[in-house]
């Protein structure tokens, strides 16, 4: 079962939320806040394994309380929630350690799926964010920044072209004929070494390597 807080300034947003989540047997809203304050309260006295934050919310935003989150010794998963398909705001949120970003425009499609991408250690993003990241990617060039360097085996840039399409472990296991014992260690080898923690870098990394096509 995945514990969930949900931080929403909105009383009938939350229980629109909560209702989408608990449809699901694997996932529970364990309690609620209405500003980013009260959920960083909260997580001193109820334990949850992520927390689903509204980006705008009165004396802490949603990004301000990510903040205070990830300075906790081990923090819980964290999800964006948002009106706005904004890049400074998704970036900003990848930057503070969310694993995720979810338009509340697709609330009822997006959310569970993230829910469950979090808690497997893979980023979730909303369709128009691979635009933001092929922009930034473009972006880097532009100034001149170098391709990094060749630092994975040629199995592992095999393994991280992959991941960076959205294939599943199973599916890559299948793709390259090995274990699937094999694709998570060869997953943790690419992460430690590039020292990343989520799809979203890979895939950044990917196409600045010209793993996959920007």
């Amino acid at each position: 079962m995945i514990r969930i807080l949900l931080a929403d300034d909105h009383a009938l947003v939350r229980r629109g939320v909560r209702l989408i989540l608990e449809q699901q047997p694997d996932l529970q809203v364990v309690a609620e806040a209405a500003d980013g304050a009260e959920a960083v309260a909260l997580l001193r006295e109820t334990e949850v394994d992520l927390v689903v934050l509204d980006i705008a919310m009165p004396v802490l935003t949603g990004l301000q309380a990510a903040r205070e989150i990830n300075r906790r010794r081990d923090p819980p998963r964290i999800l964006m929630l948002s009106m706005y398909d904004n890049e400074q705001y998704f970036f900003e949120a990848l930057k503070l350690g969310a694993s995720g970003y979810v338009l509340k425009s697709v609330v009822d499609e997006d959310l569970v799926e993230a829910c469950r991408a979090a808690m497997r250690g893979e980023a979730f993003a909303y369709p128009g964010a691979m635009g933001a990241l092929v922009r930034d990617y473009l972006d880097r060039l532009a100034r001149g920044e170098r391709l990094p360097p060749a630092v994975l085996t040629p199995r592992e840039d095999e393994v991280l072209k992959l991941i960076a399409e959205g294939r599943s472990s199973k599916e890559i296991a299948r793709l390259l004929s090995i274990s699937l014992k094999t694709v998570e260690s060869h997953r943790a080898n690419i992460l430690a070494r590039l020292g990343m923690s989520d799809r979203t870098q890979l895939t950044r990394y990917a196409i600045r390597a010209g793993l996959i096509e920007p």
